[in-house]
């Protein structure tokens, strides 16, 4: 799970400014991955939500996400309304087995989505679902 901010407008350092919080990861409008990659059209800042144990849920993320408080909510919630930048809460999931109840389908609660709020962010649910499907028997 990951705040991220995109900007046509704004560099990294500028979005670190206005947000007062370094990000975790950014890239630069014109960067590009590779020399062979094309440039990159638009500028990211991103700040991760992370725990130390492995396997966490996006439900076991919301209080990090929530701690890193109302006046950073607030000061994304200003850069969203600028028009300068978008701002989504980014949840990936990996689904291996789809009949583990736990790992399919997310709940958000409603500190989460009152910080969402404030943060002008929408989400976006990023699901890859590994599954091995059986052959048919009849060809």
């Amino acid at each position: 799970m990951y705040v991220r901010v995109i900007s046509e407008t704004l560099a990294p350092g500028e979005i670190d400014d206005r947000l007062g919080m370094p990000a975790d990861e950014s890239y630069a409008l014109g960067s590009r991955r590779h020399p062979q990659a094309m440039p990159r059209a638009h500028n990211r800042w991103v700040r991760y939500a992370r725990v130390p144990e492995p396997g966490a849920r996006p439900e076991d993320l919301e209080q990090i996400v929530t701690g890193w408080g109302e006046p950073f909510a607030r000061a994304l919630g200003r850069l969203s309304d600028s028009g300068e930048a978008e701002v989504a809460l980014v949840l990936v999931q990996n689904i291996e087995d789809l009949d583990d109840e736990m790992a399919v389908g997310i709940v958000l609660g409603a500190e989460l989505i009152s910080w969402l709020a404030t943060a002008r962010a929408y989400v976006d649910l990023d699901q890859h679902i590994f599954h091995e499907c059986e052959e048919s028997a009849s060809k």
